[in-house]
C-alpha cells in the first residue's frame, strides 16, 4: 500500500511543480531589454523567491486500499525588483530600484572605483623611461 501512497504523493508534487514552472521563467528575473531615447539599453532585473510544500496520507489506522488518500500542496512566490542594468557608451551601470544604505551604495560603487583606479595607474605607468626621470 505504501507504493500506492508514494505514487499519489508523487503525482500531487509533479502537478504542483509543473504549475510553478509555468509561472516563473527567465524573463521574470531578467526582463526584456528596452532601448531608451538616448541610445542606452535598459534591462530590468528582479529577485524571485519561492517556497513549496507537499504532503499526503491515508485515512484509517492501517494501510487499507478502501481508505481514501488525502494530499495537498502549497506554494508561495515573491517577486522583488532589484534594479536596472543600463548599457551605454560609457559602460554598464546598475541602477538600484530601492534606496541603498550607505554601505550598500559603497559596495555597488566598488567595481567602478576599481576600474577608475586601474585606468589612473596604467596611465601613470605609460610613457618613456626618460619621461619618468
Amino acid at each position: 500500500m505504501e507504493i500506492t501512497q508514494n505514487k499519489q504523493i508523487s503525482s500531487v508534487m509533479q502537478t504542483a511543480l509543473e504549475n510553478i514552472k509555468d509561472m516563473i521563467d527567465v524573463n521574470t528575473v531578467i526582463g526584456e531589454a528596452v532601448i531608451a531615447g538616448n541610445g542606452n539599453t535598459v534591462i530590468p532585473v528582479s529577485k524571485v523567491s519561492f517556497g513549496f510544500v507537499a504532503g499526503g496520507g491515508e485515512y484509517g489506522k492501517a494501510p487499507d486500499p478502501t481508505q481514501p488518500f488525502a494530499g495537498g500542496t502549497g506554494a508561495g512566490v515573491s517577486l522583488q525588483p532589484v534594479g536596472f542594468l543600463v548599457l551605454g557608451p560609457d559602460g554598464v551601470h546598475m541602477l538600484p530600484a530601492q534606496n541603498l544604505l550607505p554601505w550598500e551604495h559603497t559596495i555597488a560603487m566598488l567595481p567602478r572605483l576599481i576600474g577608475d583606479m586601474k585606468a589612473i595607474f596604467s596611465s601613470e605607468n605609460e610613457g618613456t623611461p626618460e619621461e619618468k626621470q
